[in-house]
C-alpha cells in the first residue's frame, strides 16, 4: 500500500524501536508490516497581501493498520495553530453548491406554459543530503520553539539547522522516520519550521480487518510568507505517481495556478462551449472576461493543444501523454454581504421558484366555469414570473439540518473576498517545488469571471 499525500510527510510513530521500510518511491513511514494511505485531502487557505500573513486548514483523510502515525508540515515562518470545526469542509462544499436555472411551471395546466422559455441549465462539474561524513560530536541544531496541543492532537514546532539532527531528533522522540534527507534539507535551507503532529488512529473507524479510516479534525495554521505557497514538494516523496487536492483560496482577488497547472486550459474552452447558449450572456461576468482577453485566446487554447490538454464539455479531462491533467475551476465568487448572511440563514440560501398552481387542485378543473377562472390565474402566475426572471431562477438544493450548520464557516469567509475552489491532481513530476499560487490574471488583464451556476454545453 502506498501513501498518497499532499502538503506534508507521514511519519509512523514507534514504541520500542521498531524497525521502518519504505515502499519503493514513497515517504511514508510507519512500524514493521504497518502501512498508511492518504487517498485525499481538502485545502482552505486564506491570503492576505497587505499585512503577509497567510493561513491554511487542511484535513486529510487516512486508511491503514498501523497504530499511531504523525505528520511534518513546513512553514516559512512559526505559525498558530487553532482546531477548526471538524465538518468544516463538509460545510464548504455545501455553501459552494452549484447553482442551476429554474422556471416556474404548473403541473395543473401544463398546455398553458408560457410563450417563450428559456431552457433550463445542463452541464456535469468535473469532480477531485547527507554528506557522507560525520562530524565530532556536537550539540544538534534543533530548537523546539513551541508545544502544546490543538483539539485533541499534540505538536511541536521545530527549527532545525540540519537534516540530520532532525531525523535525530524525530527518531528520539519515537517518530522513526527515514528516507529522503534532502526534501527536508531543502525547507532547512530556507529556513522553514517544522510542526510535528501525532495522530491517534482511536479516532477513526475500525474495520473488520483491524484497519483504520478516518479524518482527523482540521487543523488552521496561520503564519507571516512573503508569498502564497503552499509546501508541495515535501510530497514528492510520499507519492509514487499522482495525488489529488482540492483547493478552497480565499484572497482579496482570484486565484490561479502558474504556467501549465493554470485552469485557463479548461475554463476558457468551458465558457466558450457556453456562449450563445445562456440566455442573457454568460453568467459571472463571463463574456465581459472572454472580451478582455480575446487577442489572448488563441495562443491559450494553442498552448492547452500543445500540451494535450483537450477539453470536452460535460467530461472530466484525460491525462495527456506525460500523464498531466490540467487543473479544473469548480466554484469561484467575490463574496457580498448576502452571500456572509447565508451563513447565519439571515439571506436566503436558494431562490425559490413560485408555485403558480397554489391553492388550486385537480379538483378545480372538473368544473368547466371554475376551471376557465384557475387557468387564467396560473397564466397571471406564470406570466409574472416570466416577467420577473425570464432567465430562470437560481436554485441549489441541501439538506435543511446542512443549511443550520453554515454559521460554522461564520467568521471564516469574509465580505469582498474571492474564494475560488479549484481541482488538482499532481503527477509526481509535478512537485519539483513548493506551490506558489498567484493572482488570477492573463497579460494586464484580471480575470475577475465567477462560477457559481451550472453552464450549458450546447445551444438551446
Amino acid at each position: 500500500m502506498r501513501l498518497g499525500s499532499f502538503g506534508f510527510a507521514l511519519a509512523g510513530i514507534l514504541a520500542g524501536g521498531l524497525s521502518v521500510r519504505l515502499d519503493a518511491a514513497c515517504c511514508y513511514f510507519s512500524a514493521k508490516n504497518a502501512d498508511i494511505l492518504q487517498p485525499a485531502q481538502k485545502v482552505f487557505i486564506t491570503w492576505d497581501p497587505v499585512k503577509k500573513m497567510e493561513s491554511f486548514t487542511v484535513q486529510p483523510k487516512f486508511e491503514g493498520n498501523a497504530r499511531d502515525f504523525g505528520m511534518v508540515i513546513p512553514t516559512p515562518s512559526q505559525p498558530k495553530l487553532h482546531e477548526m470545526p471538524r465538518d468544516f469542509f463538509k460545510h464548504l462544499a455545501v455553501y459552494s453548491i452549484m447553482k442551476n436555472r429554474e422556471f416556474a411551471q404548473s403541473k395543473l395546466l401544463p398546455v398553458y406554459a408560457p410563450l417563450q422559455t428559456a431552457a433550463v441549465y445542463a452541464a456535469s462539474e468535473a469532480k477531485r543530503a547527507d554528506d557522507g561524513g560525520r562530524p565530532a560530536p556536537r550539540k544538534p541544531a534543533i530548537k523546539v520553539l513551541e508545544a502544546g496541543v490543538v483539539g485533541s492532537l499534540d505538536y511541536k514546532i521545530i527549527e532545525a539547522g540540519r537534516a540530520d539532527d532532525l531525523f535525530k531528533w524525530l527518531a528520539d522522540n519515537k517518530y522513526s522516520y527515514s528516507g529522503d534527507e534532502a526534501t527536508l534539507n531543502h525547507y532547512i535551507q530556507k529556513k522553514w519550521l517544522f510542526t510535528v503532529m501525532k495522530i491517534d488512529t482511536m479516532q477513526m473507524k475500525k474495520n473488520k480487518d483491524g484497519s483504520f479510516a478516518g479524518e482527523v479534525t482540521p487543523t488552521r495554521f496561520q503564519f507571516a510568507s512573503d508569498k502564497l505557497v503552499y509546501p508541495l514538494k515535501i510530497t514528492q516523496i510520499s507519492v509514487k505517481d499522482k495525488t489529488e487536492a482540492l483547493f478552497y483560496v480565499q484572497a482579496p482577488f482570484k486565484v490561479d495556478l502558474q504556467g501549465d497547472m493554470s485552469y485557463r486550459y479548461t475554463w476558457l474552452p468551458m465558457l466558450q462551449a457556453a456562449s450563445g447558449c445562456t440566455p442573457g450572456g454568460l453568467p459571472g461576468r463571463g463574456g465581459d472576461w472572454l472580451k478582455a482577453i480575446a487577442s489572448d485566446i488563441p495562443d491559450i487554447l494553442k498552448r492547452g493543444q500543445a500540451l494535450g490538454f483537450n477539453f470536452q464539455p460535460g467530461q472530466r479531462p484525460l491525462p495527456n501523454k506525460q500523464g498531466h491533467i490540467p487543473t479544473t475551476m469548480e466554484w469561484a465568487r467575490r463574496l457580498s454581504a448576502d452571500d456572509i448572511k447565508v451563513l447565519t440563514g439571515k439571506a436566503p440560501y436558494s431562490e425559490k421558484v413560485p408555485d403558480v398552481d397554489e391553492g388550486f387542485t385537480q379538483a378545480d378543473l372538473k368544473d368547466q366555469q371554475r376551471a376557465k377562472a384557475v387557468a387564467k390565474v396560473i397564466q397571471a402566475r406564470l406570466a409574472k414570473c416570466q416577467k420577473d426572471r425570464p432567465f430562470g431562477y437560481l436554485t441549489r438544493h441541501a439538506p435543511v439540518e446542512d443549511l443550520g450548520k453554515l454559521r460554522e464557516l461564520a467568521g471564516h469567509l469574509e465580505e469582498g473576498k474571492f474564494i475560488t475552489k479549484f481541482r488538482k491532481l499532481f503527477a509526481r513530476d509535478e512537485m519539483n517545488e513548493d506551490l506558489l499560487i498567484v493572482a488570477a490574471r492573463e497579460g494586464q488583464h484580471e480575470d475577475f469571471s465567477e462560477y457559481e451556476e451550472i453552464l450549458p454545453t450546447s445551444p438551446p
